[in-house]
């Protein structure tokens, strides 16, 4: 496999040599997942740290904290593999990664380790439920565990 270095058309993803159209398409997969996640939290995804002149700041910002661990290595391991669907298979690797990673576990400390005071990074940790195992919902009473039933009548 060779490569020269990174080079991309925004308009033309099949313009690009394989390694380039494999790391593009897990870049994008780690931006969803990173946008979906500072969304989640409560974040703006324009807020401006590193990036700058992008609706989407910050979500690349924090999406550069593991491309190195995470995306490079998948786009290579895939490029030289050669696959027919470059773009699927980097896909359905970084699908299988992101569990393996515990990327939304991740991005949930590195986010609220970079917006609050480190004296109040455990207690918004516990209050976001993210010391533990269970996904939970918004209740007027305040968070609730998800899978369970409150149904007083049942």
């Amino acid at each position: 496999m060779t490569w020269r270095r990174r080079e991309f058309d925004f308009d033309d993803f099949d313009s690009s040599d394989d390694t380039n159209r494999a790391l593009s398409a897990s870049h994008v997969c780690l931006y969803g997942i990173t946008h979906a996640v500072v969304t989640a939290l409560g974040a703006s995804p324009g807020l401006v740290f590193v990036h700058h002149g992008h609706e989407r700041a910050f979500v690349y910002d924090i999406a550069d904290l593991y491309k190195a661990e995470l995306t490079i290595p998948v786009a290579f391991d895939v490029s030289a593999e050669s696959p027919p669907e470059i773009g699927s298979a980097v896909r359905y690797r970084i699908r299988d990664k992101i569990h393996e990673f515990r990327i939304i576990d991740k991005i949930v400390n590195d986010v609220t380790k970079l917006l609050f005071e480190p004296a109040e990074v455990d207690d918004v940790l516990d209050s976001l439920g993210a010391s533990d195992n269970v996904v939970h919902l918004w209740d007027p009473n305040g968070l609730v565990a998800g899978g369970a039933n409150f149904d007083s009548e049942t």
